[in-house]
């Protein structure tokens, strides 16, 4: 990553929030706005962890307002990834199927594809029809596989060899245990940055999940670099008042961020984010928490939790704020977007470098994904709880336990019954002690397993932080 620097930091300042506009843009060293396109599209993105794919079936993915079909090319053991849309009569081909030669297949007139989008049969013709192989063709993305993820470019296919995929380099090295996790979320991919770049939110939102109120402290965070390719910053201290070292934190532009932190004794600690816009107003969080431990112990404790119950708890952590972002986002909307957020904020202190940063990258270098598209109507509680079509039908662990769950708990509801039976067979108060027990088992199992169930569904809407 090449990021220009200056010779001294900039330092973390206040913003007089009624300062005009140009005040702002220009402390930061950049131009205003430009009219351009959104420097979105010249970009890779994630749209998949590859262990989450089906390479049996088409998937459908949207980025940046366009709707996707990812496939498994058998031919080329490539995944491909077309506009999902048929050149015959325009439905998408996610709804189709691979068939037994492994192209593409649309589901209303079986025309095939293969991987480099060329028709290759169109049932209906008879002989000798030559069908136009422009029109006939299916638009293509560029595609790659790196660190464990499906990138594909949002731009043009022959520009995509020019750009380099959005990698975090650390991860190319070392022996890391990485923990993953994705969600669907309903807010804009610039509003996601905002919040995980903003370090000091975390002991109040995320009290009782993943901070404590009592750690809140001063955040004397410094940029040091910034340009079109995004930032760089420090916080000296780094968090619970300066208990675990210095943290370093990353903007690759336009969609990936991570922080870098080492606890000396325990381990170098990552915490990486990328979002992807899907559409104006929801954008798809790819979170990764690399951990480089100092000790073998705790890898091997975190490798016996399956990664479902992992994702359970991320879904905690992620609907601690899920809410308020959803409405903040529609207030800074009225108020102007990122091109007034001096005026519309109020960045009173120095911890809010990173959100002063993002905004002035996103005014210098066309940084919004969605120029002039207004955000769709608020949603409601249970909508934003969502965590079955956010998360659990895309993502192959949760999908197969909440089958799995299924299967086995109607099945715990007749133990007991069973056990009475074999009570009133082979009575005695060593069978009645037997039977109380296996009864108990199964119905605490039962419950917990009616728990975890609605946990893969949705969430409650309580943020722990709030609960007594």
């Amino acid at each position: 990553m090449t990021i220009s620097t200056s010779a001294e930091p900039a330092p973390a300042v206040a913003v007089d929030a009624d300062a005009p506009e140009s005040a702002y843009v220009a402390e930061a060293g950049v131009e205003d706005e430009g009219t351009g396109e959104s420097c979105w599209r010249r970009h890779w993105f994630p749209v998949a962890y590859l262990r989450d794919l089906d390479r049996r079936r088409p998937q459908p993915f949207t980025l940046l307002g366009e709707d996707l079909v990812l496939w498994w090319d058998r031919q080329g053991e490539v995944w491909q990834a077309f506009s999902d849309v048929c050149p015959h009569r325009l439905v998408p081909l996610s709804q189709g199927r691979i068939n037994a030669s492994g192209e593409l297949e649309c589901p209303y007139h079986g025309w095939t594809f293969a991987g480099d989008g060329r028709c290759t049969a169109i049932p209906q013709a008879e002989s000798g029809t030559t069908p136009s192989e422009r029109r006939s063709r299916c638009r293509r993305h560029a595609t790659a596989q790196a660190q464990g993820l499906l990138f594909v470019f949002a731009g043009e296919p022959e520009d995509a060899a020019a750009v380099p995929l959005p990698l975090v380099p650390m991860l190319e090295e070392g022996d890391w245990l990485v923990q993953d996790t994705f969600r669907d979320l309903p807010m804009d991919a610039l509003t996601l940055l905002e919040n995980v770049l903003d370090v000091s939110h975390v002991p109040f939102t995320h009290h009782r999940t993943v901070g404590r109120r009592e750690n809140a402290s001063p955040v004397q965070a410094e940029l040091t670099g910034f340009g079109p390719e995004g930032f760089t910053a420090i916080w000296p201290e780094g968090p619970r008042r300066g208990r675990l070292g210095a943290q370093h934190t990353t903007f690759l532009a336009p969609g990936l961020m991570w922080h870098d932190l080492t606890a000396k004794g325990f381990a170098r600690i990552l915490t990486v984010v990328y979002a992807v816009p899907i559409r104006r107003g929801e954008c798809r969080l790819f979170a990764r928490f690399p951990f480089g431990f100092e000790s073998k112990l705790p890898a091997l404790l975190l490798r016996l939790r399956p990664l479902w119950l992992q994702h359970i708890g991320n879904h905690t952590v992620l609907e601690d704020d899920q809410v308020f972002l959803h409405w903040q986002e529609r207030v800074l909307e009225r108020r102007g977007r990122s091109g007034s957020a001096a005026r519309a904020f109020h960045l009173a202190t120095g911890a809010d470098v990173y959100v002063k940063a993002l905004h002035d990258w996103v005014v210098a270098y066309q940084g919004d994904p969605f120029p002039g598209e207004p955000l769709p109507p608020r949603r409601e509680l249970a909508a934003l709880m969502d965590r079955h079509d956010s998360h659990t039908r895309h993502c192959r662990a949760c999908r197969d336990a909440l089958a799995r769950i299924r299967f086995w708990r109607p099945a715990l509801a007749v133990v007991p019954w069973l056990a009475l039976l074999a009570l009133l067979l082979w009575p005695g108060p060593l069978a009645l002690i037997a039977v109380l027990a296996v009864a108990l088992l199964a119905a605490l199992a039962h419950r917990q397993l009616g728990r975890w169930e609605r946990q893969l569904l949705s969430g409650d809407g309580h943020p722990p932080r709030n609960r007594d």
